[in-house]
């Protein structure tokens, strides 16, 4: 449920594009944004740092692209999510005791802080490609092509970097001891 609620604006805007182009699905998705942090905020009196900012994203580019009538805008708004999240990423290993990946997974799972670093730089590389892969379809090719891309390309690489993640983090993990200890 949580996955189908963090993809809904995407969802919304894929639907919307198919039915009617890229400036209508471009307004659905500022509305579904919108909801979703509105929905969030009335279900739990606070908002996630992430919804907020996807949601001034959405905003500024998609209201360039209306604005303007220019369809680029909204193309570089994945990117710029993208390589956002990779400097923070980035910054984390830099700054503070504990990296953005430690602080994210760190309740779950005990790993050795060089394990961390290399997960967490893992993730800013991730995003840091993705960010330039967005760049690459939207100049390359069709809009067509870069919606498809946006939901099946961007969300399917993400899927496989987690599995990917899963498994080398397996290598990593101290096995549990039956006795409870």
């Amino acid at each position: 449920m949580r996955l189908l609620y963090d993809f809904f604006p995407i969802l919304v805007f894929f639907a919307a594009y198919k039915l009617a182009g890229i400036y209508v699905a471009t307004a659905a998705a500022i509305a579904a944004t919108g909801l979703q942090v509105g929905l969030h905020w009335l279900r739990h009196r606070r908002v996630e740092a992430m919804h907020l900012v996807t949601l001034g994203l959405i905003v500024v580019f998609g209201g360039a692209t209306l604005l303007l009538h220019d369809e680029l805008y909204i193309k570089w708004k994945p990117t710029v999510l993208n390589w956002l999240f990779a400097l923070a990423f980035l910054g984390s290993q830099l700054f503070g005791g504990r990296t953005l990946v430690e602080r994210v997974m760190g309740r779950e799972i005990a790993l050795p802080p060089a394990v961390w670093r290399r997960l967490n730089l893992g993730w800013a590389l991730f995003f840091g490609f993705v960010g330039a892969l967005n760049l690459y379809v939207a100049y390359r090719f069709p809009t067509d092509v870069w919606v498809d891309f946006k939901l099946f390309g961007i969300v399917g690489l993400t899927l496989l970097f987690v599995v990917g993640q899963g498994l080398w983090l397996a290598r990593h993990l101290e096995p549990q001891r039956e006795d409870g200890a």
